[in-house]
């Protein structure tokens, strides 16, 4: 893979485990400004499918009087995966507080104006950054969306990127509603849990928003490229994730990242996962139990947050 192939796959990450497919899809779609209903396919969704082996991992931290689950979640998910296992079921509904990586990824209200603010430039429009072979793409890419160039013109690369990457997605039946936050979401409001969030939509916004334009160009210029197998690479993820086959998501989500673009990897989930483990510690001081669920990257490899945690002192186990 080449060095521009990884830091478009490392900022994919920070899409789908961190800000969505790395901060909600649902936050992920609202960004892109995804028409996600007109996308979706019309028949009536399958019911999901059963769980594989024992399902997604799932990890627990235990003191005297404290309970924390830990659970990595993919952001877009089909209708037809299933991923609720027996003991995700049970940890949910043992907690009496839900903890997502933002507690608000469907507000759209608070979405918009903040990319009208770190998402539009339309004094500088994309086609005069990109080589008349790349603007081709770009129609055909915006075409392919039910869009056009002309639309997407206004948009910082990251925004057009991210627009371009979500809707292959939509269109191979990926479904924003169907992933892990907005489906715990709804289970927890309608429960009467309370929400909260590790991170604010600003936060999540600013790390795409703030990437350098070298950087924002490499996204969109190998979004471009890599538009039709967007979705074989999520499917990849997906299915270690949903059998709970972690050294195949380290390996899919992780090792390539770290390798090719250590600032990157830093910036995007080192410095992330151990603002999440402080936050972790500070739970830990209280009492009661919770349920945590951020993106599946932020749960794998040498610097998770379970890993953050270990190098700690903190016992973190595989929940039964």
């Amino acid at each position: 893979m080449t060095f521009t192939a990884h830091l478009k796959s490392s900022v994919s990450i920070l899409v789908r485990g961190a800000v969505g497919v790395a901060g909600g899809v649902a936050l992920f779609a609202a960004i892109a400004g995804v028409p996600a209903d007109a996308l979706a396919q019309t028949a009536a969704p399958a019911a999901p499918a059963p769980i594989q082996g024992e399902g997604p991992a799932l990890w627990v931290v235990k003191d005297a009087d404290s309970t924390l689950y830990l659970f990595g979640s993919v952001h877009v998910l089909r209708p037809t995966t299933g991923w609720a296992s027996p003991r995700v079921e049970a940890a949910f509904d043992s907690a009496s507080d839900i903890w997502f990586e933002i507690s608000n990824p469907d507000d759209q209200a608070a979405i918009m104006p903040l990319i009208q603010q770190h998402g539009l430039s339309p004094e500088t429009p994309l086609s005069s950054r990109l080589t008349p072979e790349e603007n081709a793409e770009l129609d055909a890419a915006a075409q392919a969306m039910g869009a056009s160039a002309a639309q997407l013109q206004p948009m910082k690369p990251w925004l057009a990127a991210l627009s371009l990457s979500v809707a292959p997605l939509i269109k191979a039946g990926y479904d924003p509603k169907s992933g892990v936050e907005l489906v715990l979401k709804a289970r927890a409001e309608a429960a009467g849990k309370p929400i909260h969030g590790f991170e604010t939509i600003d936060k999540q916004i600013g790390i795409l928003a703030g990437l350098p334009d070298d950087v924002q160009l490499v996204f969109l210029r190998e979004t471009l490229k890599d538009y039709e197998n967007a979705a074989t690479k999520l499917d990849e993820m997906v299915e270690a994730w949903a059998r709970g086959d972690v050294a195949t998501l380290d390996r899919v989500t992780i090792t390539e990242m770290k390798e090719a673009s250590p600032a990157l990897y830093q910036s995007v989930l080192v410095d992330r996962n151990t603002d999440w483990a402080n936050q972790i510690q500070t739970l830990l001081e209280g009492a009661g139990t919770a349920f945590i669920a951020v993106g599946a990257a932020h749960l794998t490899g040498d610097d998770s947050v379970q890993a953050i945690l270990q190098k700690r002192g903190v016992t973190v186990e595989a929940a039964n």
